[in-house]
């Protein structure tokens, strides 16, 4: 596969035409890859099952909010007039009319000399002006100051009789007005907005019970080689854990995927080919890792390189090399017949996961309808003992601690060294025309959290 619209990226391809001892760079296959994902179609989904999916239209506001002027306190409801001079010296007495709570319907008018016992959130009553606290008055008790109101339940007589107010309230005062947050004809939210609990909130709070999205992609990750032993399990001479899966379905989930895992493979063609026909039906992207190298052994090269050519015209997994360290060898294609994604890792550990950021995280948001599919980049000075060494011709993505305008190399360059990968919070790029990078020096930094 190659893109049809690769970004100006000021880069010089590591080198130049197609074939099998092309040595792509990472922007080229990374623009390979962005160019033939494409956003899922959108769908109507139930608010609670939109979260994590990205909006596809702006939300229009229907109805203000609040729709009607309602109370901040809970209180009295006053005529700004009758309460004009309270003090406790000379408080203001005024007739109770009754009570107005939230959700009331019946409205009760608020005359000269009178008052109405609100709760917070009802409704301002015709004529009211203002609201009054209800620690401001004696809560119609008689007996001086009260710090809040009995339960109706306890003390009925609270909405009838009189109230004594001891503090003058301004107009409009602890009165949320109609529209306070948001008018009608305002936009709510915009297209591309990533649906959380607060944008649901406001969803519902508008009366929209569901709403168009792009759903969140599917993701397959599928790891190979006959070494692995899933965690809880015992070991055997030359076995070791399958961590990858693990570490790519959590960044899978972490990028807002819906990622599914798959049991370590073994190191079989017709068994790999098997289980990644058996997992299509619910995948919207296929991520593999291990086996994509030149050993004998490298099970996904061997079983994709040539999937889907005659069967499937325009399917097929290319297997390049990419002028990065780490994760050099690097698959890209489509299997099956909705020409399904496919992005094969290399299988250490340090490898898989750098991939993983730099073209699978990208998919993934592509997949969503993002428009920013990258994560934020920033320069920071090198925090080091000695200068970083770096082969030539060769980006290089180095683990790093950053923070306070500095970061840290963590860890060696080692592709294994997967404790160290878990101290890094971000990736120190060392540029492929750079052999050494001295302690000081500004350098670009990914940021992975």
């Amino acid at each position: 596969m190659s893109s049809s619209a690769h970004r100006d990226t000021g880069h010089d391809h590591a080198a130049a035409g197609p074939g099998p001892d092309r040595l792509w760079s990472v922007q080229d296959h990374l623009d390979d890859v962005l160019a033939t994902v494409r956003p899922l179609d959108p769908i109507e989904l139930n608010l609670l099952d939109a979260q994590g999916c990205v909006l596809v239209d702006d939300i229009t506001v229907p109805l203000s909010l609040p729709p009607f002027d309602n109370s901040s306190m809970d209180g009295y409801a006053v005529r700004v007039t009758d309460v004009a001079g309270a003090s406790e010296e000379f408080p203001a007495v005024l007739e109770v009319v009754g009570d107005v709570a939230a959700g009331q319907t019946d409205p009760i008018a608020v005359g000269p000399g009178q008052a109405a016992r609100i709760m917070t959130g009802a409704p301002l009553p015709p004529g009211a002006e203002a609201v009054v606290p209800v620690e401001w008055t004696d809560g119609g008790s008689g007996a001086g100051l009260v710090a809040g109101m009995r339960a109706r339940s306890l003390a009925p007589e609270g909405a009838e009789g009189h109230v004594q107010v001891y503090r003058p309230a301004e107009e409009r005062a602890h009165v949320r007005a109609k529209g306070s947050d948001v008018r009608s004809g305002d936009r709510a939210l915009a297209a591309g907005t990533v649906l959380g609990p607060p944008q649901i909130g406001l969803l519902a709070a508008i009366g929209r019970g569901t709403v168009r999205v792009r759903p969140r992609p599917r993701v397959v990750v599928l790891s190979t080689g006959s070494e692995l032993v899933q965690p809880d399990e015992q070991l055997a001479p030359g076995q070791i854990y399958d961590s990858n899966s693990f570490a790519l379905t959590a960044a899978a989930r972490d990028a807002g995927a819906i990622a599914y895992r798959v049991g370590a493979v073994a190191d079989d063609a017709e068994t790999l080919r098997a289980t990644i026909e058996d997992q299509l039906v619910r995948a919207d992207l296929m991520v593999t890792t291990g086996g994509v190298s030149v050993g004998a052994y490298d099970v996904v090269k061997e079983a994709l390189a040539h999937v889907g050519d005659e069967d499937e015209p325009g399917g097929g997994v290319d297997f390049r090399k990419l002028a990065m360290q780490p994760g050099k060898p690097q698959g890209f294609g489509s299997v099956g017949p909705d020409h399904t994604p496919l992005l094969a890792l290399p299988g250490n550990p340090v490898s898989s996961y750098v991939s993983f950021e730099l073209f699978v995280r990208p998919a993934i948001r592509t997949l969503m309808g993002l428009p920013d599919v990258h994560r934020p980049t920033v320069t920071a000075s090198l925090a080091a003992d000695k200068a970083l060494t770096s082969p030539k011709g060769r980006r290089q993505f180095l683990r790093g601690s950053h923070a306070g305008g500095s970061v840290t190399p963590v860890g060696g360059s080692g592709s294994h060294l997967v404790a160290a990968l878990a101290q890094a919070n971000a990736l120190i790029v060392v540029p492929e025309d750079t052999e050494s990078v001295e302690p000081g020096t500004e350098v670009e930094v990914v940021l992975l959290g």
